[in-house]
Formats: structure tokens, C-alpha cells, sequence
């Protein structure tokens, strides 16, 4: 009999889907027995017998059934699975089918909720039966050993459920007794008053026992010592000096990339290093996201922020006024270029002109003084920015600029020959050894009261990686096993018998468990949010009564060092993990369900927020993905509802904006990730997803990815036909003929643009769709181009400029400019004409100076034809400045 990995109903053989849940059934797999710690209720009705003498057997079975249904959804509702009813009992495991970092609380809330749950029903029961109900309950902890859930063999044995049967009966009437281990796992979230230890049926000893009065909010945490000097890392931090100096020394660029698994020491490393070169450098930061890809410029953003002391609720007008301040006055297209990267501009550029905008905007703060800007994670940036990252460090001239990247070693995966251009640097962080593992635990805890033993199993553990000492020493202090007093740390317990978990996905979870249910209801959506969160989303994301308790339990959580506040921040209180390893084993402790709710309150919070700001646009990337990831995780539960539905499309909506943003830029790397997510989330049917198709094929085709293209664009014709949307199939035609072009375009390619570019232009004309009929015109001039036939080629090109102009689409008019003069050149049109066109083309399209390069070449040699050399030759000279200062020459 299957049983539903989600929510634990049993099933027939024959199904498929959970009856209860709907989630998708496993395959049956192999019997495998596991051990964990898991809590178990054990609940039975006192009385029950009385109340077969007074009701006929069908009235004591309606009853029966109102109570199990009532007591199992309270079960279920905080994470339990009922493992069985034994008679009037009933079983339930919290830690199955997955082990949740909070069971023995959801346990215990289920235990109280159920007492109060029964005192609803019996006011039911009283009014149809006239009986009342009552129970006992008993909530032990420990160890058992269970079959693999998902097999159906999921029966668990041992000490501890028998423990939790006896203390079941041991309990009064209405009563819940806890075992010793779960009221020490959930002392602060607990009232309780202590029972004279409990003589159980088949245990040697007395058991300690605690009967519940009420589940509470409450918070304690532990102060210990933060500050320890860095170790092993001398030679590395010596290397990071010098390449500065060299830096200053030759006013050039240098790029510098620490590569180091997560915790070894990178961003110690770093901040030794800022501390060490001090004031003698502007120190600017951005981080790189690991909210899914398709956020190229994030890192730049952060770190012109940082910059332009450009604070999150200045609005756009003042933003923009901080950034022309920062730079001059007279330094406009710098400011332009940097707002369009940041978000902050509307007008869109290429992106050899954004490069060029970065460049000249480090360039010019770097000549005031000495530049160090750390680019952090960059294993998760885009293609792109790195990129951009190369670009600077080829480019900048005559200005002292340091770019300090830690990264992990998938960078390097990614492009193997990362940091091997002239004036970068690579250092490889490896694990420190045994004997600075060791310095370590004594800087953080002192000689005295540690036993050589634990220390020897803390470094043996650890692996020479600094962030699982630091974390396992912080467990041991918030569980006080060690305790710092009269001016030194000593034992308060042997700690030779110490388990020290074996990987550090275990550490940090166990680091977790241990904090109270206040403060994990904090960590957790901050998790959601990021590495770094601000205060006030962290109190958006959590329920209203817990609001005004937020910004103390951060204080807790800071004196815990799981998370700091952000000193960079200057307009809001922000904090950020300790670790983003820590951030991880938080968001993995959530529920799926749980999950998909924060990332939703989060973009509501952030939409206010923006609206507010006028800044609705500048993250549209970075909500998109929460929406997408609160989709994902719904739909991963079950079938999606409605609600499900109005997240996908929303996110959708978010990221196939980004998506056309990107690729108006020239990102096609992004616009291709952005758009086919933007994509997966509509149903096959939806007709916005239909409409995003065109955009998907076109940027796969961009993207030299021409059987993909060539695959969503045959869906798309079919789609369009069968729903008879002569509109979005004449979109998906145009692209699929590029692409046709592109890879084996038929003997009869010509005619076939011809022939379907007309059908085009007279529906977009009908439509008023502009931005069609700029395509229509643009593939019409490819069309005539190739077969010669540059008078049609040279009109298209005009009829594609003219659209694009009244579609505001800047992309199109400066691909439609460069076309015109080239065919004016090689064909019929009047040279004195053609010259006087393209000279109004060169001022039209000065906002993209690469396009403005190629049209005043064209210029050049439109002059020459009519014989004026010199001018000719001061076009070109204009041309090939404009590219060497875009660096493309």
C-alpha cells in the first residue's frame, strides 16, 4: 500500500496520485531502514468504554470518527505523520518522513492543540451525543529505527516509543506529559511544571517527566567572544599588499581572484586586507546573487550605490542627482550609461556603451584616489559581467584600480582560463593545516578547560576549514557545554563522549536546532530573502503579532553570530549572515510550502516599498525570481490552484520584462535565461506564454542556438494556427525565417520573406503593432540585401527606422541605421542623397556610439564615392576612435 511521501495517507496499489494530497506517488523502493531522532505523540481517550454502554454502537462510531479526523488534521497540521491507531490511541512520528529542525516543538504544539481542539469538538459532541471526551498524552524523544516512508514500511521501534506509550498512561486526564530530551529541546518555547520523576514499566530508573501548561514565545541567548586574529594566511594577504602597491604604483588595473571552497577563509582573508591598506583606498562592494541567473548587473549596482551614498527610499530623480554629483557635470554620458546599468535611466544602451560608462566611471573616481572594488561570489555571476570584469582590467588606463574577486572553484569550471590575462592574479585558498586549525580553537576559546581530545576531534572534523570550527565552537557555547567565566572558557560537562557532525550541511543544521522558535521564525524568511536582508522585510515576511519582537531577536541572533549587521548600509538597518553557508542550512529547514509563502510576502513588501520609492522596474529580476521560486515549490506539493496560477504568471510577467530589457542591451546570455523561465511558468495553453514565444525563439537565434530556436518557433506556428492568432504567427514566421538564413535557408528563401513579410506588414498594419512592423521591414531588408537588390534593401531599411523610431524600440532604429547606408552604398540611390540621409542617421543614433562608429564608416565611403577624401578620412578617423574607446578596435 503506497504511502504519500507529503502528508503520510495511505493509498491503494492502483493509484497514482495521493487520494488525500494529491501529490505524485514514488515508485516502490527497496526497504531501507533508517536511524534518526525523531519525536513521537502517543494520545489514547480515557473513558472511552462508559461511553459504548450509553450510545448505540452506529452513534459511538460517528464519534469515534469526529474524534480521529479532529485529532489527526491537528497532527497534521504541524507536521506530523499518524503512524497508527491502536484501539482508542493514537501514534503520531514528528521527523518522518524528513527530519525538520523544529519537530519536538511541532510535536508539543500538536499535543497542546489537540487538547484544545478536543475541547471544541466535545461542545459538539455535546450538543448532538451529549457526551464529552477526554484524553492524555505523552511526547518523548529519542532514537528509533524506521523503514523507508516512501516504501510504506515506515513502522518505528524502539526505547523511545515505548516511553512515550508510558507516559502516556502515567498522564491525567486532559494532561500532556513530556520526556526529559523534548522538554530540553523545547525549554524556551514551554511552560511546564516538573512531575516527581516516573517509575515506567520496563525501565530500570526513574524517568524525568514535565506536564505541559502552555506553549510560549520566548528567547535567551548566550553572549561569547567574535574577534579572533587571522591564521595561516599570511603569504596570501603579503600577495593581495604587493598587487595593490603595484596597482598604485603603475596607475593601472589589476584583477586579483581568491578561489576557495565555501569557508575556508575568503572573506577573512579579504577583510584583513581591506583593514590593512585602510584609508589609503576607496572601498567599494558588490555581491554577486545566487537568486538564479539572469541578474547581470546587481554587483555594479550595489557598488555605485555605495559610491554615490545613494540611499534604497531615495527616489530616481535624486538618485540620479548623487551619481552626476559623484561624477561631474560634465561627465553626462558616464552618468547615463552607469543610471541605464543600475536601473536608475529608462533609455536603454548597448552593451559595449555600458562597459564603456563602467569603465570611464572607475576610471574617474580611481584618478582622485586609489580604487579597490571587491566583486564577491563571483561563481554566480553572469557571463556577462564577467565579461564586464575582463573589459576593466583590459581597459582601464591611467588609474590605480584593484578588483578583488572571491570566487569558488566553479568559476573556474566555468571558464578555465578565468584570471590569466595580463595584470590578474589567482589565489588559491587551500585548507589550513593541522597546527593553525589548532591556533585557531584556542584563539576562540583559550587554552585552559579544553580537552585535547575534543580539540583533536573539532580539527580532525573540520577538515582545515576555519568556518566548521567557528560554528561547532558556537554550538557548543549556545548549548553550554562550554562556558566562559572568571575571565577564561572551561568545561561544564566531559566532552570527551562529543559527536562531531560529519559534514558541514550537519553542523549548520545542528547549529540551528538549537535556537528558539522566535528566533527560528526570524532566521528563516530572512533566508528567503538573501545573504543580506533588511530589518524591515524580515518583520513584512513574519506574522503580525511576532512584528515588534523582530528587531530583538536580531540582536540574538547577532550575539549568536549567525548574522551581523550590514555597516554598509546608510539609510536602513541591514544585516547579513555570518556565513552564506548558514543563510543555506536556514532556507533548506524550511518547508516547501513555507518557502513559496515568504518568497510571496517578500514581493509584496518589495512591490510597496518600490511604489513608494518610484523604483517599480529596478528589481524585476530579482522578484521575478522569488515568484518563480514560491511557483516552483507549490507546484511541487500538488496540483497548483488558482493562486498557484497568479504567482506563475506574475513572475512570468516580471521575468520576460527583464528578459526584453536584456536583450534591447545585447545580453542575449540573460535575455535567453530570463525569457525561457519566464516561459516555464504559464500552462502550455496560456496565451501569454503563446506571446512569449517569438521573443524566446529570437533570443535562442541571437544566442546561436539555432535548433532550439528553430523548436520553439515550430511550436509556436502550429500553436498560432490551431488558436488562429494570425499575429503571434506572423511573429514567429519572421524569426523562423532568420533562422532559416542563419543555418540552410531553401532555394525559394527569398521568395518565401517576400511573400510571408507582406502577409506580415498587412496584419501588424491592422494590429498598429509598430514593433512588428519594424521586424517585418528589418527581415525585408535582409531579404533584399542578399539577392542584391540594395534600392529595396536601402527602402526596407528606412521603412524598418521609421517603426522602430515610433516604437521606441532604440535597438531596432540603430540596427535599421547601420543597414541603410551600406545598402545606399552598394546600390542605386543617388550619392548626394544617400549622403544626406546618413548624415542625419549619424545624429539620430548617437546615443549607441558603436552604431554610430559603423554608420560614419559607411559615411566614409559614401563621401569617397562623391570624391571628398578628406572628409572621408575624418569620418573614419572618428569611427575608429569611437571603437578603440569602446575597446573595440
Amino acid at each position: 500500500m503506497p504511502v504519500c511521501a507529503q502528508c503520510g495517507t495511505d493509498n491503494p496499489d492502483i493509484a497514482k496520485f495521493c487520494l488525500a494530497c494529491g501529490a505524485p506517488l514514488a515508485e516502490p523502493a527497496p526497504v531501507q531502514e533508517v536511524r534518526k531522532v525523531v519525536t513521537i505523540v502517543f494520545s489514547d481517550l480515557k473513558g472511552s468504554t462508559s461511553m459504548g454502554e450509553r450510545l448505540d454502537s452506529e452513534a459511538v462510531r460517528e464519534v469515534m470518527s469526529r474524534y480521529f479526523d479532529t485529532m489527526r488534521a491537528e497532527l497534521e497540521r504541524h507536521g506530523g505523520v499518524v503512524e497508527k491507531y491502536i484501539g482508542d490511541a493514537v501514534m503520531a512520528v514528528f521527523g518522518l518522513p524528513k527530519l525538520h529542525e523544529d519537530d519536538a516543538v511541532r510535536a508539543v504544539r500538536a499535543a497542546f492543540g489537540m487538547q484544545r481542539a478536543l475541547a471544541e469538538l466535545n461542545d459538539e459532541l455535546d450538543r448532538r451525543w451529549g457526551v464529552r471526551l477526554a484524553n492524555r498524552t505523552g511526547v518523548n524523544t529519542g532514537e528509533v529505527v524506521s523503514g523507508d516512508p516512501s516504501s510504506g514500511q515506515r513502522l518505528v521501534t524502539g526505547d523511545t516509543v515505548n516511553v512515550a506509550a508510558r507516559l502516556e498512561q502515567a498522564a491525567g486526564e486532559q494532561e500532556v506529559l513530556l520526556g526529559d530530551l523534548t522538554y530540553r529541546l523545547v525549554r524556551d518555547a514551554v511552560e511546564v511544571e516538573p512531575v516527581e520523576p516516573l517509575e515506567l514499566k520496563g525501565k530500570a530508573e526513574r524517568v524525568p517527566a514535565y506536564r505541559l501548561i502552555s506553549v510560549a514565545e520566548t528567547g535567551e541567548g548566550w553572549s561569547r567572544r567574535s574577534d579572533a586574529p587571522m591564521v595561516g594566511r599570511e603569504a596570501e594577504l603579503e600577495r593581495l599588499l604587493s598587487t595593490f602597491e603595484e596597482a598604485v604604483a603603475e596607475r593601472a588595473c589589476r584583477l586579483v581572484t581568491v578561489v576557495g571552497d565555501a569557508g575556508v577563509g575568503k572573506s577573512r582573508l579579504n577583510d584583513e586586507f581591506i583593514q590593512r591598506i585602510g584609508a589609503r583606498a576607496e572601498v567599494l562592494r558588490g555581491r554577486c546573487l545566487s537568486y538564479g541567473e539572469g541578474i547581470t548587473f546587481w554587483p555594479l549596482v550595489e557598488a555605485v550605490r555605495k559610491a554615490a551614498a545613494i540611499r534604497e527610499d531615495d527616489p530616481p530623480e535624486a538618485a540620479l542627482a548623487k551619481l552626476t554629483a559623484l561624477v561631474g557635470e560634465g561627465s553626462s554620458d558616464v552618468v547615463d550609461r552607469v543610471a541605464s546599468a543600475i536601473g536608475l535611466g529608462s533609455e536603454q544602451f548597448s552593451l559595449e556603451e555600458l562597459f564603456w560608462g563602467t569603465r570611464k566611471f572607475f576610471e574617474l573616481l580611481a584618478r582622485e584616489r586609489p580604487l579597490l572594488v571587491l566583486f564577491d561570489d563571483i561563481h554566480w555571476a553572469e557571463p556577462t559581467f564577467l565579461d564586464l570584469i575582463e573589459h576593466l582590467l583590459a581597459s582601464v588606463e591611467d588609474a590605480p584600480l584593484l578588483l578583488l574577486c572571491p570566487t569558488r572553484h566553479e568559476l573556474l569550471e566555468q571558464r578555465p582560463d578565468w584570471a590569466e590575462r595580463p595584470g590578474s592574479a589567482r589565489i588559491v585558498l587551500q585548507p589550513l593545516t593541522g597546527t593553525d586549525m589548532e591556533t585557531i580553537v584556542g584563539n576562540l576559546l583559550g587554552e585552559a578547560g579544553i580537552a585535547e581530545n575534543v580539540r583533536e576531534r573539532i580539527v580532525a572534523a573540520a577538515d582545515g576549514n576555519p568556518l566548521f570550527v567557528e560554528q561547532m565552537l558556537s554550538m557548543l557555547v549556545d548549548n553550554e557545554f562550554l562556558r566562559f567565566a572568571d575571565g577564561r572558557w572551561s568545561a561544564a560537562s566531559d566532552l570527551a563522549d562529543l559527536t562531531v557532525p560529519p559534514t558541514i550541511q550537519a553542523l549548520l543544521a545542528a547549529r540551528l536546532d538549537s535556537l528558539t522558535p522566535d528566533e527560528r521564525a526570524v532566521v528563516e524568511p530572512a533566508s528567503v530573502i538573501g545573504h543580506v536582508f533588511a530589518e524591515l522585510a524580515v518583520e513584512a515576511l513574519v506574522d503580525e503579532p511576532a512584528r515588534p519582537k523582530v528587531p530583538g531577536h536580531l540582536s540574538d541572533l547577532a550575539r549568536k553570530q549567525l548574522v551581523q549587521r550590514d555597516l554598509s548600509a546608510i539609510d536602513e538597518e541591514r544585516f547579513r549572515f555570518n556565513h552564506l553557508l548558514i543563510r543555506d542550512a536556514a532556507y533548506r529547514g524550511l518547508l516547501k510550502r513555507a518557502r513559496a509563502t515568504f518568497h510571496e510576502r517578500f514581493v509584496g513588501w518589495a512591490d510597496r516599498v518600490n511604489r513608494e520609492r518610484g523604483r517599480e522596474t529596478e528589481y524585476e529580476e530579482i522578484l521575478g525570481y522569488h515568484l518563480e521560486q514560491a511557483y516552483r515549490y507549490l507546484s511541487e506539493l500538488g496540483p497548483i490552484d488558482d493562486h498557484g496560477r497568479e504567482l506563475g504568471k506574475d513572475g512570468s510577467r516580471r521575468l520576460a520584462s527583464a528578459g526584453r530589457r536584456a536583450f534591447e542591451r545585447g545580453d542575449v546570455t540573460a535575455a535567453v535565461n530570463l525569457v525561457s523561465r519566464a516561459v516555464e511558468l504559464l500552462p502550455d495553453d496560456d496565451v501569454d506564454r503563446l506571446e512569449l514565444l517569438p521573443d524566446h525563439g529570437e533570443a535562442l537565434l541571437q544566442a546561436g542556438r539555432f535548433a532550439e530556436a528553430k523548436t520553439v518557433l515550430d511550436e509556436t506556428i502550429a500553436a498560432a494556427e490551431r488558436a488562429g492568432l494570425s499575429g503571434l504567427r506572423a511573429k514567429a514566421v519572421l524569426v523562423r525565417l532568420l533562422v532559416q538564413l542563419r543555418v540552410e535557408a531553401p532555394a525559394n528563401w527569398h521568395e518565401q520573406v517576400l511573400r510571408e513579410a507582406a502577409d506580415a506588414i498587412e496584419i501588424f498594419e491592422q494590429a498598429g503593432d509598430e514593433a512588428g512592423l519594424t521586424k517585418a521591414w528589418r527581415l525585408l531588408t535582409w531579404a533584399h540585401g542578399t539577392a542584391c537588390r540594395y534600392g529595396d534593401a536601402a527602402q526596407a531599411a528606412q521603412r524598418a527606422f521609421e517603426h522602430a523610431c515610433r516604437a521606441g524600440d532604440k535597438r531596432q532604429q540603430s540596427r535599421s541605421a547601420t543597414a541603410y547606408p551600406m545598402a545606399a552604398l552598394l546600390g542605386p540611390t543617388p550619392v548626394d542623397e544617400a549622403i544626406a540621409r546618413t548624415e542625419q542617421l549619424v545624429e539620430q543614433v548617437s546615443g549607441d556610439r558603436s552604431a554610430e562608429a559603423l554608420v560614419l564608416g559607411q559615411l566614409a565611403g559614401l563621401r569617397a564615392l562623391e570624391g571628398s577624401f578628406d572628409a572621408a578620412r575624418s569620418d573614419i578617423a572618428r569611427a575608429y576612435a569611437i571603437l578603440e574607446d569602446l575597446g573595440l578596435h
